[in-house]
Formats: structure tokens, sequence, C-alpha cells
């Protein structure tokens, strides 16, 4: 084995990102995607895909959700093929493949509907290599997922609710660890206006290392390096 040792001035921050925008349904998500350039893949994981007809570079790949398990098999087989003349892949959303394998896995357990005590331990084995193979593909990649709540004890005592991505608490790290911008998309309330929080807070999850912005317009979600942290928190969806 050869170790590669590769200086940082020759690192290029934006080369192959890794995004996960999180919220609850219907606030533009998967509409998202009409502000990314070049050839896109959508993995329509929940049959949102109707928001983007008409589209001229983007293509979605048909999921069968009623075969969950099996349908993201073929997908991971022919991964490498079917991305090639594309600028970004996305997986739109990771909450409800969740869903469905857990369903899928319930209608094959002895009584037909209840999750075994080892579906649970399966999936986070399942899903750890599932979201390990989906990154390491040479492209970029856009995930989506809806939002759910945790209870978090800060230092000083005081409790709070933390909004997150709504995964399972088992594999939210390991996903939250590998993505470069992970946002949670609100709606301004006075402008109805969408925006996407790029900076954690004790309150929300979110994290940017590809550039300076804490906050910004959906449709600017992936210009990336193309605004200052001023110029953000002046026109941004986050106030």
């Amino acid at each position: 084995m050869t170790i590669k040792i590769t200086k940082a001035t020759d690192i290029n921050r934006t080369e192959n990102w890794k995004v996960l925008l999180y919220g609850k349904p219907g606030l533009g998500k998967t509409s998202a995607i009409k502000g990314l350039s070049g050839k896109t893949l959508v993995l329509d994981l929940d049959g949102s895909s109707r928001v983007l007809a008409g589209l001229k570079n983007v293509d979605v790949i048909s999921f069968n959700r009623e075969e969950p398990i099996q349908s993201m098999k073929e997908f991971l087989n022919e991964s490498k093929n079917l991305i090639n003349g594309y600028n970004t892949l996305v997986i739109d959303n990771l909450t409800a493949f969740e869903k469905d394998w857990f369903v899928a896995r319930g209608l094959n357990s002895k009584n037909g509907i209840r999750n075994e005590i080892q579906d649970y331990g399966d999936y986070t084995n399942y899903f750890l290599r599932l979201i390990s193979k989906i990154y390491s593909l040479p492209i970029n990649i856009y995930a989506t997922a809806w939002e759910s709540k945790r209870d978090v004890d800060l230092e000083d005592g005081t409790k709070l609710t933390e909004y997150i991505p709504d995964v399972r608490n088992q594999v939210l790290n390991q996903l939250l660890g590998l993505t470069d911008v992970v946002g949670r998309i609100q709606v301004n309330p006075a402008t109805h206006g969408r925006g996407a929080i790029l900076e954690g807070s004790d309150g929300v999850y979110a994290k940017n290392r590809l550039d300076e912005r804490i906050a910004c317009k959906i449709e600017d979600l992936f210009k990336f390096g193309q605004q200052s942290k001023q110029e953000n928190t002046e026109n941004g969806e986050q106030k």
C-alpha cells in the first residue's frame, strides 16, 4: 500500500461535494434541484419528481417503493455506469427510503407486519454501507430528508430541542460527518421566500465546510463561494 500525501494548497473544496438538505415535507427540497448546474440524475425515492417536469438537464430514475431493498441493490450495482455524463446525483429522499425498508422487512417477518429486533441492527449496518458506497461515487451528491427533533442536554444543564434530519439516531452521526453541507430549509413568514440555514446552533443542526455562508436563499444553495458572510447575513432567509 502506498501512502498518498496531498498539499493543502492543492485541495479543491468543492470537487465532488456532498450536500444534505432537510425539512418538513412540501417546503421545496426537491424543487431546489432547479438550482443545480450541469446534468443531474435523480434517484426518486419518494415520488416527488413531478415538480421537476419540463427541466431539460434532469433525468429521473424510477424507484420501486414496494421492493425498496432489491431496487436499491440494482441501483448500487449499476451506479458507476449510471452516473457517466452527469454532474450531480440526487438521492431524494433518505427518510422515505428508511421507512420503506422497514416496511419491506416487516412484511417478511414471522407475523408479516411488525419488524423483528434484528431488523434495527441490520439497518444500521446496511445504511452505513449504503451511504459509504454512494458517497464514494466520483460525482456531486445532493441528498434530502425530512426533519425530526431530539432532546439535547447542554453542558450548563439546559435542556432543549434540536432539529435534525429524520434518519435513525444510530446512523445519523455517520451521515452528518460524511456530508460537507447540512442545511435546514425554512420559509420566511414575512416574505414567504425559502432559505437554508447553513450554520448550526443549539436548536438546529447545520454545517457548511465549503464556504463562509451561514444561510442563503434556496436558489443559491449550490453557489458555493459566491457570497461573503456579510452578504449572506444581510440577504439570507435566516432572520
